[in-house]
């Protein structure tokens, strides 16, 4: 919506925390920031026009010889104009209920709009304009989800000012000093993570949802990425890469934000100490297991406290769900109670700057 300067703060710096760019951002807000550009046409000037060059007028390449391959997505995510405005549409009926909804990810909560968003195929402003005038009606939910849009801008503006972070650099220095986990230990804690084979039931559902889909719901990149950073050790720039590869929606801004957010070395970050407990994530935001039985069937039959830790439930209950750990179902690659101690040491090196 606003360009790299345009929002700033009172002694017209950049901002570098979300809230107060937020609220200045809203502030700014006008009619006319909603208005579509409107685009000329001028047709009798296409005779000035540089001819194509032969060697490259050979008509539209195939997809796959520009390294794509068929994946059947459409049957999820129907393509072009006409499928983003029925996800919108449908959106748009549940949008009063974003804000209650949209951290389970078992239930349909969530826009869906982020690949129809990042190809374009949905007007920011046009979004933007439609969450505005529901927030002002009263929607608990479309204010909720303007937030949303705003973190898009808020990345967006962060990377346009800082350029050095496209070069793989921490936002804050100083966190580039955090020794990761290396080697062949690290390559295969790193492999577990990507295969969703870590031993922790909703960290590796989420895993099997992006490889199956090119998808992973919000709340879950979160625990995945906290995940791979603060109990694994693993560089957050190794998740980054990979989520870039495999995201539908991958968009460089958003997609470096969210991993400087979960590793804590980016603008706004969560505290170093701060650690996720996938255990608790799990049973707070998957109560039920819906989610994690629905990517991992071979858990389908235990229980919903059970679920969310295998490992911890009795052996009469494992063999009647038919479960042999660490055949049926990995063990837990790492404990996550040692995994937060060896954090918070290996963080050491920026408390002064936390």
């Amino acid at each position: 919506i606003f360009e790299k300067t345009e929002v700033l703060t009172n002694s017209e710096t950049v901002f570098s925390v979300f809230t107060p760019y937020k609220n200045a951002w809203l502030k700014k807000l006008n009619p006319s920031n909603l208005e579509p550009f409107i685009c000329d046409s001028h047709p009798s000037l296409r005779g000035r026009y540089a001819p194509i060059p032969k060697a490259i007028d050979t008509g539209i390449p195939s997809l796959e010889s520009m390294g794509f391959r068929t994946t059947g997505i459409e049957k999820y995510l129907p393509p072009g104009q006409r499928g983003a405005e029925l996800f919108l549409s449908d959106f748009l009926k549940r949008i009063d209920q974003y804000n209650i909804g949209r951290d389970f990810p078992a239930t349909k909560g969530v826009s869906y709009l982020s690949t129809y968003l990042r190809f374009g195929l949905l007007s920011i402003r046009g979004l933007v304009r439609e969450a505005h005038r529901r927030m002002l009606a009263g929607s608990l939910g479309a204010s909720t989800w303007l937030s949303e849009l705003i973190w898009r801008d808020f990345y967006f503006m962060i990377l346009a000012n800082h350029p050095r972070l496209a070069g793989g650099q921490s936002f804050k220095p100083d966190y580039d000093k955090i020794v990761w986990e290396q080697g062949a230990k690290a390559q295969k804690l790193f492999k577990a993570w990507c295969d969703g084979q870590t031993g922790y039931p909703l960290v590796d559902a989420a895993m099997h949802q992006l490889n199956q889909s090119g998808y992973m719901h919000n709340r879950l990149r979160m625990v995945v990425a906290s995940f791979l950073c603060k109990d694994l050790g693993i560089d957050w720039r190794w998740g980054e890469q990979y989520f870039a590869e495999h995201l539908n929606d991958f968009e460089f801004a958003s997609n470096n934000g969210g991993w400087q957010w979960a590793s804590s070395s980016g603008c706004d970050a969560q505290p170093y100490f701060r650690i996720f407990n996938p255990i608790t994530q799990s049973e707070r935001f998957d109560g039920e297991g819906k989610f994690i039985r629905r990517y991992i069937p071979a858990l389908e039959k235990l229980s919903n406290k059970s679920i969310h830790a295998p490992w911890l439930a009795g052996q009469l209950e494992l063999e009647a769900a038919g479960i042999v750990l660490g055949k049926d179902y990995p063990r837990p690659i790492v404990d996550h109670d040692e995994a937060r101690k060896a954090t918070l040491i290996r963080y050491n090196v920026v408390k002064k700057v936390a």
